[in-house]
């Protein structure tokens, strides 16, 4: 039987306090564990760098307003604990931090309280923290591409929020995991919302398209970065309603995420993508993300 003490002696922050994921313990009160009642964050960090810090850090705070949780850091203290984490997994892994490449995770529940469906105020909310490897995709994976698959988005309707309630995210990325593909793309009502984890985009005749920001989908922090690096390169941009048909005749398409920065789906259903491998749209922007990486 799996225990805490088979955990990774990883560096996590709890309520105030540094230590390790084995040594880390929450409340079964808690109404994260209750309810999942809470938001959650992800930063990757290049080279010992938060990328996109405070776009990470202004959605963080999106999701805490909806979810009428009270902010528990400022911006700053934000950025010293994912600072110390970021130093101390570097040091764990005998490097600093600028040989590193990695992912915190940061998660923010209401706090613990007796089982009440009700949002009770004045619960001093539950912070933690942990930084992790980030896993970078190797060019020989990269110029493959990946597979995925489709399904219906049966999730709730308020996808807007980066919520830890994810029962919808699992089982979907679970249909995509049962038959070996990388994700599984989903769609409400024949219009494409987006992947189990990750964004996505739809390229035909030049032209980028994504689905509208509004309350069906996570704004991705790479949503800003897209249009930025599609003007950079001079590709047209657009965002609104995209449905199936126009994704599965894409001449490109391509999934976003901090883990996957930008990555070409080059098989849907079975089916190739265009020509089944990347395409040019893809090579200029995964260019520029690296680009902007190093900035």
């Amino acid at each position: 039987m799996s225990t805490s003490h088979d955990l990774p002696d990883l560096p996590c922050y709890l309520n105030g306090e540094f230590t390790t994921l084995p040594n880390a313990r929450v409340s079964v009160m808690d109404r994260g564990f209750v309810f999942g009642d809470g938001i959650y964050e992800v930063v990757p960090v290049y080279a010992g760098q938060p990328f996109r810090f405070l776009e990470h850090m202004a959605r963080l705070a999106r999701s805490l307003d909806e979810m009428r949780i009270t902010s528990p850091c400022t911006d700053g203290q934000w950025r010293e604990i994912v600072d110390t984490l970021v130093a101390a997994y570097a040091k764990q892994q005998g490097k600093v931090p600028e040989e590193t490449n990695q992912l915190v995770y940061i998660q923010v529940t209401r706090g613990v309280a007796l089982r009440d469906h009700a949002m009770i105020a004045g619960l001093t909310p539950t912070v933690f923290a942990m930084s992790n490897r980030l896993y970078i995709y190797p060019p020989e994976e990269r110029a493959a591409g990946v597979a995925c698959v489709t399904a219906d988005d049966f999730r709730w309707k308020k996808a807007h929020i980066k919520s830890i309630s994810l029962a919808g995210a699992v089982m979907a990325r679970q249909i995509s995991a049962d038959v070996g593909a990388n994700e599984t793309i989903m769609f409400r009502d024949g219009w494409l919302s987006e992947a189990a984890a990750s964004n996505v985009w739809v390229v035909k005749g030049g032209v980028v398209l994504g689905a509208p920001k509004d309350n069906l989908v996570l704004e991705g922090i790479r949503y800003g970065l897209f249009e930025e690096l599609c003007r950079d390169a001079g590709i047209p941009f657009e965002l609104r309603r995209v449905s199936r048909e126009e994704v599965m005749a894409a001449d490109e398409l391509l999934m976003s995420s901090a883990t996957k920065e930008i990555i070409a789906v080059t098989q849907l259903d079975g089916k190739p993508v265009g020509n089944g491998k990347p395409g040019p749209i893809y090579d200029k922007l995964y260019a520029g993300y690296q680009q902007a990486k190093r900035a």
